[in-house]
C-alpha cells in the first residue's frame, strides 16, 4: 500500500471538472484509499457516469453545499477563476490545489511512480507499458490519458508501489511529479503559446530529467538528438533506443509489414538478439513506441513473453488510428487525434503501410496559435493524403487574437500546387465525402477537437 501520510489532512475532497482524463482517475484513487470524495462537472460524460457507478458523488452544475464541507478543492486547468464553487472556497478560507499539483502530492506516495513523457506518442506508449505490468502480474495503478479497453477506462487503481503516468509538459506540469523513472519520446516544438520558443521546452525537458533519483532509470529516444542531449543531466541509470541510431542499447532492424500495415520485428539488446516483435497498432513510429517501452520493462525485469504477449495484444488507445467503420461497405474509416504537423505525418506514413486505393483526410486544426505558428508544417504535412478536407479551428482554451482561419491554412495547401476543400459544416463534409469516396478509399479525422463527431456520421 502506497504511504499517504502527505494527504491524511484531507478526508473530505472535492473535485472541480471530476469527469476530466486525469481527474476522474485520481477520485477513483482517492476513493480506494478511504477518502471521501465529491465532484462536479459542467457535461454528463463516460467518465461521470463510471464515478458514479463507484459510489462517488458528482453533481452536473455546481454544488457549493459539498465545496463548504470539504477540507481541499482540486480544481482541473480549464477552471476560471470565477468558478462559483472556486469563489466559494475563497470565501470559507478552504485551500485549492490545481490538478497537477495535487497529482505531484499522489506520486509522492508511491515508491515507484513511472512517467512517460515526450511531444508525441505519450498515451500510446503508457498503454503499452501499463500492458506489460498488468500482463507480469505487477498489479500496477495507471492514469492513461485516454479510453484503454484493456482496463475499460482511462485509470486502475493497483495495490503495488508502482505508479504508470503520462506526463504532459504543457505549463510544465511534468516538473510537479517526484518520478523513479522517466521515458522521453521526443521533444518538438509544441505548445508555443506557453512556452514562446522550442529552446523554452528543451529547457523543461532538462528540468524534469533533473528529478529522477541516483537509483532512477532515463529511457531516451536515441534518434532524437534532443532527447540524447539530456542524458548529461541526471546521474539515473539512461537506457537509449533507436531504430536508425544503432549505437542505442535497444534497437529494432529487420522491420516488415502487414497488410495492416502492423509492424513485425527483431529487437537487439547490447547488439545480442533480445526478441521478434509484433504489434497490433500500425506505423513505424510505434516501432519505436514499443522499443521505449520494451527498454523499460527490461529495466524492471519483466519477462520477455509478458512483453512480447502484451504488445501483441494492444490494438491502440481511443482515438489513436482507431477504426471507426465503413461507409457504405467500399471505404474504411478512422479516427486519430494527431493535431502537430509530425503527428499528421506519422499518421500519413502508417496509412501509407496499408493497402487502399485513395487517401482522404478530415482535418479540425486545434488552437489558433498553433495553427498560426505552424501554418507552413500543417500544409506540408497534409500533402501526404490525396484528399485533403479541412474543418474550422477548434479554439479549446483560445480567442482568435492571431488573425487566422482554416481558410488560410486551405489556401497554403493550394499554393503548394494541391487541392484542399474548406468546409466547416459537419453534415456538409459528410455528405461531400460519401458522394465523393471510391471503392478501397481510407479516410482519416484527423485532431484533438470535435472532429471525432464526423466519423460516426460517416459509418452512420
Amino acid at each position: 500500500m502506497p504511504n499517504i501520510d502527505n494527504l491524511k489532512k484531507y478526508k473530505n475532497i472535492h473535485m472541480i471538472g471530476i469527469g476530466g482524463v486525469s481527474m476522474s482517475g485520481i477520485a477513483a484513487i482517492l476513493k480506494n484509499w478511504g477518502f471521501h470524495i465529491t465532484g462536479s462537472d459542467s457535461s454528463e460524460s463516460e467518465n461521470t457516469e463510471k464515478l458514479i457507478q463507484e459510489d462517488i458523488k458528482v453533481t452536473i452544475g455546481h454544488n457549493l453545499e459539498d465545496v463548504a464541507n470539504s477540507d481541499i478543492i482540486v480544481y482541473s486547468a480549464a477552471i476560471k477563476s470565477d468558478d462559483p464553487e472556486i469563489l466559494e472556497a475563497h470565501k470559507l478560507n478552504i485551500p485549492t490545489i490545481e490538478r497537477a499539483d495535487f497529482l505531484g502530492e499522489i506520486t509522492k506516495c508511491f515508491n515507484d511512480t513511472i512517467c512517460i513523457s515526450g511531444t508525441h506518442g505519450k498515451t500510446t506508449t503508457t498503454s503499452m507499458v501499463s500492458l506489460c505490468f498488468i500482463e507480469a502480474l505487477q498489479n500496477p495503478s495507471i492514469q492513461v490519458g485516454a479510453y484503454l479497453k484493456q482496463i475499460d477506462g482511462n485509470y486502475l487503481v493497483g495495490d503495488s508501489e508502482h505508479f504508470i503516468i503520462e506526463a504532459c509538459e504543457y505549463v510544465e506540469s511534468f516538473l510537479k511529479f517526484s518520478p523513479k523513472a522517466e521515458i522521453i519520446l521526443n521533444i518538438d516544438n509544441d505548445h508555443l503559446d506557453y512556452f514562446k520558443t522550442f529552446d523554452n521546452i528543451k529547457n523543461a525537458f532538462i528540468k524534469y530529467v533533473k528529478l529522477l533519483p541516483d537509483d532512477g532509470y532515463l529511457i531516451a529516444n536515441g534518434d532524437d538528438s534532443n532527447c540524447m542531449d539530456l542524458l548529461q543531466y541526471t546521474n539515473a541509470k539512461t537506457i537509449t533506443y533507436g531504430i536508425t541510431n544503432k549505437k542505442t542499447n535497444f534497437f529494432a532492424v529487420n522491420i516488415v509489414f502487414d497488410n495492416d500495415g502492423f509492424p513485425e520485428f527483431d529487437v537487439y539488446h547490447n547488439d545480442e538478439f533480445y526478441e521478434r516483435i509484433k504489434l497490433s497498432v500500425p506505423g513505424m513510429h510505434n516501432v519505436l513506441n514499443a522499443l521505449s517501452c520494451i527498454a523499460l520493462c527490461d529495466a524492471y525485469h519483466i519477462d520477455k513473453k509478458y512483453i512480447k504477449s502484451a504488445l501483441l495484444k494492444f490494438t491502440g488507445a481511443h482515438r489513436r488510428f482507431e477504426f471507426k467503420g465503413k461507409i457504405n461497405n467500399i471505404a474504411s474509416v478512422y479516427d486519430d487525434y494527431g493535431h502537430h504537423p509530425t503527428e499528421i505525418i506519422a499518421t500519413a506514413k502508417s496509412l501509407m503501410n496499408k493497402k487502399y486505393n485513395k487517401s482522404w483526410v478530415i482535418f479540425q486544426p486545434h488552437t489558433y496559435s498553433r495553427t498560426k505558428t505552424l501554418l507552413e508544417d500543417f500544409a506540408k504535412a497534409l500533402l501526404n493524403f490525396d484528399n485533403i478536407i479541412v474543418l474550422d479551428i477548434y479554439a479549446a482554451r483560445e480567442n482568435n487574437t492571431y488573425n487566422i482561419t482554416s481558410k488560410d491554412l486551405v489556401n497554403e495547401i493550394c499554393s503548394l500546387g494541391k487541392d484542399a476543400h474548406y468546409i466547416p459544416d459537419f453534415n456538409e463534409c459528410v455528405n461531400f465525402v460519401k458522394n465523393n469516396v471510391q471503392d478501397g478509399d481510407i479516410v482519416i479525422t484527423l485532431g484533438a477537437g470535435t472532429v471525432t463527431q464526423v466519423g460516426p456520421l460517416l459509418v452512420k
